[in-house]
C-alpha cells in the first residue's frame, strides 16, 4: 500500500526522532585539555552525579558519629553479654507467648517435657550444634578459671611445706633421736609429717587467693574439717595435698570427657568413648611403642571394658558421672606413668599393651579358618578347650552374631568376643553373673531348678567321660550348689542369690567348664601339689 506524501513526510519525522545517537567520544573532548582541569572525573566514573556533595555528605555522617560515641563508653564484655542475654530473653518471651497462643494450658501449667531430636538428626539441625558450641565454650571457661595445672599444684605444695610444722609424734622422735644418738635435733618442719593450723590454712587461702579464685574451692572450712585433727587441732599437710591432686585430676579427666559428649546430655556413646580413646593413645607413655595398625583394635578392646561394666542392659552409653566414679578410668590412667609397669601389673592391666595383644593373639589363634570370625567350633576351644557344647549354643543364640554367606553358619566377631572374654575373666562381678545368667535361665523363669542345673552339667559329665575321669553323681553336685548358693528358697536359684553368695562364679564354672569342675572337685589335692593338673 502507497503512502500519500503528507504520510510519508511525518513517517521520516518518526523515525529521525528515535534514531539512536552515537555514544558521546571523551577522548575528541579532552584531546585539548588535560586531566587537571577536570579533577571530578580522575575517580568518578562517567554516570554517576555529584560526586562533590555525596563526598560532603559522608563527612557529614561521619562527624555525627564521632560526635555519638564521644558521649558514650566503649562497650564491655560484661556489658555485650548482658545485651545477648536481654535480646535471648526477648526471644524466649516471645516463643513462650506463641506456645501459650496454640496450648492457653501452657499459662499456669509449665511444660516439663521437651522431645530430644534423635541422633540421626545431627548433620541437619542447628539445636545439637548450637548445644556443642555451647558445651565447648563452657569447658574452656572451666578450663581456664576453676582447674589447676602442674605449676599451681607446685605452688600449693611449696606454701603448704613453708607453713607446716612438725607433728607432736614426729617432734617426739626427733627429740627421742637427738639424746640416744646425740646428734643434731630431727627436721620435721615441711617433711612428710607436717601438719598445718587452720590460722595458717585461711592466711595460705588469702595468699592464694591473689594468684586466682580458682584456689578457694580447696581451702574452705568444710574441706579443712573432712581431715583428722591432732590435739592442736592441725591436719597434716600430705594427706590434703593429695586430696587437692585427686579432685583436680577428676575435673580434669570430666573436662576431658564433656568434650566427646557430642549431645550434651551428660553421658557418652560407644562412638565418643572410642574417639577419646584414640586420642589418648599417644599421651600415655606406656603405649608409646603400640603401633598405629594396632589402634582400631586398641580402641575396642578398651572400651568395651568400659560399655561391660557400666552399661550392663546394653543402652549403648555410659554416663560420666558413672566413669568418673569408676575404677576401671583409674585403670586406664595408671598408663600415664613413665616407669614400665611390672609384668604382673601389665598382665592384670586391661589397658596395658601386653594384655590388649594377649586378648587379640587369643583371637587370632581361635580363628583356625582366617576369616576374621569365630565358629561355635572356634570358641569351643577357648581356654583349655573344655567348655561345654550346651553353653556354647547358648552363646551363639543368645548374643549377636553373623551369619556366614558361604557356609550359612552364625559366626561371632572381635566386640562380641571381647564381652565372652571379659565375662569369662570376671565370673564374680555382679555385670559377669547377669551375662551368664541369660545363657543359663533357658526357660527365662529368673530362676534355676534342679532340671537347668541336670540340663548343663550332663555335657560336663560327656566331655569328662570322653576323657575317661570319673565324675560323681548329679544329685551330689546339685545337692552341693545348693549348699554353696544357700537360696532363700529351697530348690530355687535365683542372680540376686548368686551374686550375695560370692561363689557366682565358682558355681557357673561348674555348669559350663568342664576343666573347671575337675578342679573344683579336686582343689584339696592340688592343694598338695598343684603339678597334678590334668588340664594344665
Amino acid at each position: 500500500q502507497q503512502l500519500s506524501p503528507h504520510q510519508q513526510q511525518q513517517q521520516q519525522q518518526h523515525q529521525t526522532a528515535v534514531a539512536p545517537q552515537p555514544p558521546l567520544q571523551l577522548d575528541d573532548h579532552l584531546s585539548d585539555h588535560s586531566s587537571e582541569d577536570f579533577p571530578s572525573l580522575q575517580s568518578t566514573p562517567v554516570g554517576h552525579g555529584r560526586p562533590q556533595r555525596n563526598h560532603r555528605k559522608l563527612e557529614e555522617v561521619i562527624s555525627k558519629l564521632h560526635r555519638y560515641n564521644a558521649k558514650t563508653r566503649p562497650p564491655t564484655d560484661e556489658s555485650m553479654r548482658e545485651a545477648e542475654e536481654q535480646e535471648f530473653e526477648k526471644i524466649q518471651q516471645k516463643e513462650r507467648e506463641e506456645a501459650e497462643r496454640r496450648c492457653p494450658s501452657l499459662k499456669s501449667i509449665p511444660r516439663f517435657y521437651e522431645k530430644r531430636s534423635r541422633d540421626t538428626d545431627e548433620s541437619s539441625s542447628l539445636r545439637p550444634r548450637v548445644v556443642r558450641a555451647a558445651v565447648w565454650n563452657l569447658l574452656q571457661k572451666k578450663s581456664r578459671e576453676e582447674l589447676l595445672d602442674e605449676e599451681d599444684l607446685h605452688v600449693v605444695l611449696s606454701s603448704l611445706k613453708k607453713r607446716a610444722t612438725p607433728s607432736l609424734d614426729a617432734a617426739a622422735r626427733g627429740h627421742h633421736s637427738h639424746h640416744s644418738h646425740h646428734s643434731s635435733s630431727h627436721s620435721g618442719s615441711g617433711g612428710e609429717e607436717g601438719v598445718i593450723s587452720y590460722e595458717a590454712f585461711a592466711d595460705l587461702r588469702r595468699e592464694l587467693a591473689e594468684r586466682g579464685e580458682r584456689f578457694q574451692q580447696f581451702f574452705l572450712p568444710s574441706t579443712f574439717l573432712k581431715f583428722p585433727r591432732d590435739q592442736n587441732g592441725c591436719i597434716a599437710i600430705f594427706p590434703f595435698f593429695t586430696f587437692v591432686v585427686r579432685k583436680v585430676n577428676i575435673r580434669q579427666t570430666r573436662v576431658s570427657l564433656s568434650y566427646y559428649d557430642q549431645l550434651g546430655c551428660g553421658y557418652l556413646r560407644e562412638k565418643d568413648m572410642e574417639n577419646f580413646i584414640f586420642e589418648l593413645i599417644p599421651t600415655l607413655p606406656q603405649l608409646a611403642s603400640l603401633h598405629e595398625e594396632f589402634y582400631p583394635f586398641y580402641v575396642f578392646t578398651a572400651v568395651r571394658k568400659f560399655f561391660f561394666f557400666l552399661d550392663p542392659k546394653r543402652t549403648g552409653r555410659v554416663r560420666i558421672r558413672d566413669l568418673l566414679s569408676s575404677p576401671i578410668i583409674i585403670e586406664l590412667y595408671e598408663l600415664r606413668q613413665e616407669a614400665p609397669l611390672a609384668s604382673s601389673e601389665a598382665e592384670s592391666n586391661w589397658f596395658s599393651m601386653q594384655s590388649a595383644l594377649k586378648v587379640y593373639g587369643a583371637y587370632l589363634e581361635l580363628d583356625a579358618d582366617q576369616n576374621g570370625m569365630l565358629s561355635k567350633n572356634e570358641l569351643q576351644q577357648y581356654g583349655t578347650g573344655m567348655l561345654t557344647e550346651v553353653f556354647i549354643d547358648r552363646v551363639f543364640e543368645e548374643y549377636q552374631t553373623y551369619r556366614d554367606a558361604e557356609t550359612g553358619e552364625r559366626e561371632m566377631d572381635y566386640k562380641t568376643f571381647l564381652d565372652f572374654v571379659l565375662a569369662m575373666e570376671n565370673k564374680n562381678t555382679h555385670e559377669a553373673i547377669q551375662y551368664f545368667w541369660k545363657l543359663i535361665d533357658i526357660h527365662q523363669r529368673n530362676c534355676l531348678d534342679s532340671f537347668t542345673i541336670n540340663y548343663f552339667f550332663r555335657a560336663i559329665v560327656r566331655l569328662l567321660g570322653d576323657k575317661n575321669i570319673d565324675v560323681p553323681p548329679v544329685d551330689d553336685v546339685k545337692d552341693e550348689i545348693f549348699d554353696m548358693v544357700k537360696s532363700e528358697k529351697p530348690g530355687i536359684i535365683t542372680m540376686q542369690d548368686l551374686v550375695q553368695c560370692r561363689q557366682g562364679g565358682t558355681v557357673l564354672s561348674m555348669l559350663i567348664d568342664a576343666a573347671a569342675f575337675w578342679r573344683y572337685d579336686h582343689r584339696e589335692s592340688l592343694l598338695m601339689d598343684p603339678e597334678d593338673d590334668s588340664f594344665g
